[in-house]
């Protein structure tokens, strides 16, 4: 047998926002490890958005005959409490109780300005705020709180929350979005001590620009910056960024919690 499947065989992970770009490498990247994964979208046509798929149930399908695993595709509205227990409770009737959560869920997308630019400082409107807050905290805070309760019951799990670079430094044209970030990467912090006698991992990860399907089809892009070797001053493969979970929910982060890594070729080199 391969050794790396055995590394989660017979766990189950579920991965929010797992219909395409950086979410769908992850829940691979879980499933080539051996754990079964609960495939979580907003929307069934999510994965045609920027030609990185089909369907969300296709999506989860391929991953489940690829892998040899067992999959579940869940929709639900990450910031309404109603649907975060029914996508939860979705995935562990289906394929037992989560022991791996990533929440990737988040963004922009919701704003009505759209990325790269829908957070000016000064003159963003009001549903914007609220919709890049919503999609990126509370989203965050609801579904760890729910998976996290589980977890407490059994004493074990690992909870990684994927956060940005954006978080750690001012941004001109990303105020609320990097507001946003910020916030998770503090909540992952606070709940890592809350869970910390509980034998919960709570950990970060925060992505630099990485090569998407949604990355590379919304903005003007450097073609020397699409190398794939040579060079860190790159921007990233999302495989490079999707290994890194295997870190976190493997056995090399058993004794790893409250970090916050960012992953992004060291574009930013100084504490976090």
């Amino acid at each position: 047998m391969d050794l790396a499947r055995q590394l989660l065989t017979g766990q189950t992970a579920l991965v929010t926002g797992a219909g395409r770009g950086l979410g769908r490498a992850f829940a691979e990247r879980l499933a080539a490890l051996g754990s079964a994964v609960g495939v979580h979208g907003m929307r069934e046509q999510g994965p045609a958005e920027y030609g990185e798929g089909t369907t969300l149930t296709e999506t989860a399908r391929r991953i489940g005959e690829e892998h040899s695993v067992r999959t579940v595709s869940v929709l639900g509205d990450l910031t309404r409490a109603d649907d975060v227990e029914r996508v939860v409770a979705t995935v562990e009737n289906e394929l037992g109780p989560v022991e791996i959560l990533v929440h990737n869920a988040g963004g922009d997308i919701a704003a009505a300005g759209g990325k790269p630019n829908p957070n000016d400082a000064v003159w963003i409107k009001d549903e914007d705020v609220a919709a890049v807050l919503d999609r990126n905290l509370r989203t965050t805070i609801l579904v760890c709180q729910r998976v996290a309760r589980r977890m407490m019951d059994r004493r074990r799990g690992r909870i990684l929350t994927i956060s940005s670079i954006a978080a750690f430094r001012g941004n001109e044209n990303g105020a609320i979005y990097s507001t946003a970030k910020a916030a998770v990467v503090e909540y992952t912090r606070c709940l890592a001590v809350q869970l910390r006698p509980y034998n919960i991992n709570v950990n970060s990860l925060a992505p630099g620009d990485t090569r998407t399907g949604r990355f590379l089809g919304t903005r003007a892009v450097d073609p020397g910056r699409l190398v794939e070797e040579g060079t860190l001053d790159r921007i990233g493969l999302v495989d490079e960024v999707a290994r890194v979970v295997e870190f976190f929910a493997g056995p090399l982060g058993a004794f790893v919690t409250g970090q916050a890594l960012r992953v992004d070729g060291g574009s930013q080199c100084w504490p976090a």
